[in-house]
């Protein structure tokens, strides 16, 4: 069993997947926007055996949704008719900006980061929701 993070964008979808004992996630793909893009995200939900979706959820910062979290909500209910799985919606906000500062911090370049920022806050998505469900499980041993 793994999820899969998904960070849905306008243009382009970054992709994450979690390990098989669902400690950690990994990033994937940053997929372009696109006729095809439920083809790629089938051939990535089947290859990495995933059988549940996280999806992240653009809250604005006071909690209210805007105009994009109404496109993730419709976007949402197309990969659970498409796919047959279980999509969460997971509070996004701070994402991008994570892993901006990790891309940052690594001394990753302005032109890379571009190409591998939505797939970072992807990570950032699923890495949140993965450590959620340890917690709530009762797995964390820190």
């Amino acid at each position: 069993m793994r999820i899969m993070g998904l960070d849905f964008g306008e243009r382009t979808i970054g992709v994450a997947v979690s390990d098989a004992m669902l400690l950690t996630a990994q990033g994937v793909k940053t997929i372009r926007r696109s006729p095809k893009e439920l083809e790629e995200l089938k051939t990535m939900l089947q290859d990495y055996e995933v059988d549940h979706i996280v999806l992240g959820y653009p809250k604005n910062m006071n909690g209210t949704l805007g105009p994009r979290a109404q496109a993730t909500e419709e976007f949402a209910q197309i990969l659970k008719e498409e796919f047959g799985l279980p999509v969460t919606l997971w509070d996004e906000r701070l994402s991008t900006m994570g892993a901006q500062r990790s891309l940052l911090e690594a001394d990753v370049s302005r032109a890379k980061r571009k190409q591998v920022i939505d797939k970072m806050a992807a990570v950032f998505i699923l890495q949140g929701y993965l450590d959620y469900i340890r917690q709530k499980n009762g797995q964390n041993k820190e």
